[in-house]
C-alpha cells in the first residue's frame, strides 16, 4: 500500500477539545484542503467523547490547573510531538508556544501561532501581576521568532505586529452559516438573550439589576462559568426570579434553536483590560446569523462591526439605569428594528465560516 503523501499538521491545544468550536472549525477546514490533521488537547475526569472526521488525542495529565499544569502539559506535550511524524506544528495560544517552539526548533519544522486572545492582558493574569510577568517573558522571547501567525481581530493583529514585528494575520471566530430559521415563540414576554461564559467582566450584573427598570421583558442567561452561583444569588437578593431566567450550558442545537426566539443579544463584556477592550466575541456572530438585533459595548472591535453593519446598538455605558434605557429603544423602537433586519440578512451572509477560512487557505496554500 502506497504511503500517504499529505502533509501532517499536529494542532495543539490546552482545553479538552469538547467545546473549542474554532479549533474544530480550523482543523475541519485543513483536512478539506487536504492536510493530515491531529488535534491534540487534554483528558479531563469528566471530558465528554469527541468524535471528529479527523484524528484527536488527549491528555492525561497529573495537574488540572496552575503552574504545575502548564509545566507538566508543555513537557508531555514536547515529547509528542519530538517523536510523532509531522510537518507542521500548529500552537494555539501563548499556553502551548513553549512545547511547539521547542519541538519545531528540534525537528526543523514549520511552526504556526494562533492567537485566540490577548493572552498576557485576560483578567485573570492582569489581577495576577507576577503570574503575568512570567506569560509575558514567554511572549517576548518567542513571538519574534515566530514566522507565521494569525489572531482573531485586527486589534490584537496591530499590538502584535508593533510589538514584535510579526506579520499576524486575521481569522476571525465565524460561524458556520444557516439557513434563516422559522422563529417559534410560546410566549407574548420579550427575550433579552446574552449567551456564552458566565465570568467576571461580561456585563450580567448590570444586565440584571437593569431589569429593574424593564417590563415585558425576561433576561435570559444560557451558559455557565465561575460566577454563576452569585449572579443566582443576586438575582433573588434583588427579587427578580420572574425576570431572569438561567438556562444552563445547552447543547449547540439548543442553543441555536433558542437563540433565534430573541428579540435582542447581549454582548456587552467591561473594559477590563486590553483583551476585553479588543475582545470580538463568539456570540455576537451567533446573534446576527441568527438574524437577532444586538447591543454591544462601546468598545472598538465590536462597535465597528455593529457600525459597520447596521445591526443593532452601541450602549455607551453599562450603569444599569443606562443599560435599560437602551436595551428598552431597542426592543420598542420599531423602525429601528426594522433597518436593523434589513441589515442583518446581509450581514449573516458576509459574516460566515466559509469566507472567513480564505485567510487559512492563503496561509497554507504554500505548504501543500
Amino acid at each position: 500500500m502506497a504511503k500517504s503523501t499529505k502533509k501532517r499538521i499536529i494542532v495543539s491545544v490546552t482545553n479538552d477539545l469538547v467545546t473549542d468550536n474554532r479549533v474544530h472549525k480550523i482543523c475541519t477546514s485543513l483536512y478539506k484542503l487536504g492536510f493530515d490533521v491531529l488535534l491534540v488537547g487534554r483528558k479531563l475526569p469528566h471530558s465528554a467523547d469527541v468524535i471528529r472526521n479527523y484524528p484527536t488525542r488527549r491528555i492525561k495529565l497529573i495537574f488540572k490547573k496552575g503552574p504545575g499544569f502548564y509545566a507538566e502539559y508543555n513537557i508531555r506535550l514536547f515529547l509528542l510531538l519530538l517523536f510523532a511524524k509531522c510537518d507542521i506544528l500548529l500552537s494555539d495560544d501563548l499556553d502551548s508556544l513553549p512545547a511547539n517552539y521547542l519541538a519545531s526548533r528540534c525537528k526543523a519544522k514549520t511552526l504556526v501561532y494562533d492567537s485566540h486572545e490577548y493572552f498576557t492582558q485576560v483578567p485573570e493574569l492582569v489581577n495576577r501581576p507576577p503570574t503575568q510577568k512570567i506569560w509575558e517573558w514567554v511572549e517576548r522571547k518567542i513571538l519574534p521568532k515566530v514566522k507565521y501567525a494569525y489572531t482573531v481581530c485586527n486589534s490584537i493583529a496591530n499590538v502584535y505586529r508593533k510589538k514584535y514585528g510579526v506579520d499576524f494575520k486575521v481569522l476571525r471566530n465565524l460561524p458556520l452559516a444557516q439557513k434563516a430559521q422559522a422563529v417559534q415563540t410560546s410566549s407574548d414576554t420579550r427575550m433579552i438573550l446574552y449567551q456564552g461564559a458566565v465570568n467576571v467582566g461580561r456585563g450580567l450584573e448590570q444586565a440584571i439589576l437593569a431589569m429593574h427598570y424593564i417590563d415585558d421583558a425576561k433576561l435570559v442567561i444560557a451558559g455557565d462559568g465561575d460566577i454563576r452561583t452569585q449572579l443566582e444569588e443576586l438575582v433573588a437578593k434583588e427579587k427578580l426570579e420572574n425576570k431572569v431566567e438561567f438556562k444552563g450550558r445547552l447543547p449547540l442545537e439548543d442553543l441555536s434553536k433558542l437563540t433565534v426566539q430573541a428579540d435582542l443579544g447581549l454582548s456587552i463584556e467591561e473594559d477590563l483590560g486590553l483583551n476585553y477592550r479588543y475582545t470580538l466575541p463568539n456570540k455576537l456572530f451567533d446573534y446576527i446569523q441568527a438574524r437577532v438585533p444586538v447591543l454591544v459595548s462601546d468598545l472598538p472591535e465590536m462597535a465597528a462591526i455593529v457600525t459597520q453593519y447596521k445591526v443593532g446598538t452601541i450602549t455607551p455605558s453599562l450603569e444599569p439605569k443606562v443599560l435599560a434605557e437602551n436595551i428598552l429603544d431597542a426592543l420598542n423602537d420599531q423602525a429601528k428594528r426594522k433597518v436593523w433586519k434589513t441589515y442583518l440578512k446581509v450581514a449573516a451572509a458576509d459574516l460566515i465560516w466559509e469566507n472567513e477560512e480564505q485567510v487559512l487557505k492563503e496561509l497554507f496554500a504554500p505548504f501543500l
